[in-house]
């Protein structure tokens, strides 16, 4: 396994780049919540089981993610600021594929 580095414009505008480890099962919201890129308590509220859209970011890299899941387009669907490449940070596994991945968080609802 390795580390992959990552892009993520917090929601001050501010970009920051990041390496993230592959080899410990974490997902994209954790990473932020790990970088502290997200103030404390709006970030990952529902624990990472796609239940709040508080880690909800905009994909700007073209990289190709898993398929949403039933639980994540529903949730989605009640969220505020939802784009076409909105997907929820807790549903986003860190691989080496997602190497040079690019988001933004949304803004916070």
């Amino acid at each position: 396994m390795q580390d992959i580095n990552i892009k993520i414009t917090d929601r001050n505008g501010e970009t920051h780049e990041l390496v993230a480890p592959t080899d410990m099962a974490m997902n994209l919201m954790e990473v932020i919540r790990s970088y502290e890129l997200a103030e404390e308590g709006t970030i990952g509220i529902c624990g990472g089981m796609a239940m709040c859209a508080s880690c909800q970011c905009y994909i700007l890299s073209d990289h190709k993610l898993p398929e949403i899941s039933a639980d994540e387009e529903a949730m989605l669907a009640e969220a505020f600021y939802v784009e076409d490449n909105s997907r929820l940070g807790c549903q986003i596994q860190i691989t080496s594929e997602l190497d040079g991945l690019e988001v933004e968080l949304a803004p916070e609802s």
